[in-house]
């Protein structure tokens, strides 16, 4: 993990089972104010010289215990600007989508920090979503994830980067 205040690269991972169910990770700053936790599509920084989609592969296995999955294409995109254990982060991100049997078992290799801050992992209907309204990440995650269930894969990949308004919201009370 590197907060170091660069530009990082990362990818992450929307994981579909058989039921179109989603695999998303509580997660919370286990150094920060705010104890509120959220919910996280997994993923992480890329490695010098790993692709994305080899990226999304390792980071399904280290948070998620995942180790076979159909990695699909690359369909959003967006850059972000956050926080996490003091560490300020300015990150662009690629969001793959895959398919998975809906088995996941304890991660493969949770970072010290990731062990801190990970907790439970769900598969979420797009119905329990829109019921709960969890904060998620990325942040416009509900907004963009339909057309994904319904099979519409972007030709080029959407920008999901948030607005003012989404981050806002995120962080409001």
């Amino acid at each position: 993990m590197d907060g170091s205040g660069s530009r990082r690269r990362a990818a992450r991972v929307v994981v579909l089972d058989p039921a179109d169910r989603i695999l998303l990770i509580n997660a919370r700053d286990p150094f920060g104010g705010d104890r509120r936790g959220w919910w996280e599509i997994p993923g992480g920084g890329i490695d010098r010289g790993e692709q994305t989609h080899d990226a999304v592969r390792r980071e399904l296995w280290e948070e998620a215990g995942i180790r076979d999955a159909e990695i699909g294409p690359c369909v959003w995109t967006q850059t972000v600007r956050f926080t996490f254990a003091g560490l300020r982060f300015d990150q662009d991100e690629w969001v793959h989508v895959a398919r998975c049997d809906g088995s996941a078992a304890r991660p493969g290799g949770l970072e010290a920090l990731e062990a801190l801050a990970f907790g439970e992992q769900r598969w979420w209907s797009l119905d329990q979503l829109l019921e709960a309204r969890p904060r998620t990440i990325p942040y416009r995650l509900v907004e963009f994830l339909p057309p994904l269930l319904q099979g519409d894969l972007p030709e080029v990949p959407h920008d999901i980067t948030p607005l003012d308004h989404h981050v806002e919201a995120w962080h409001a009370p």
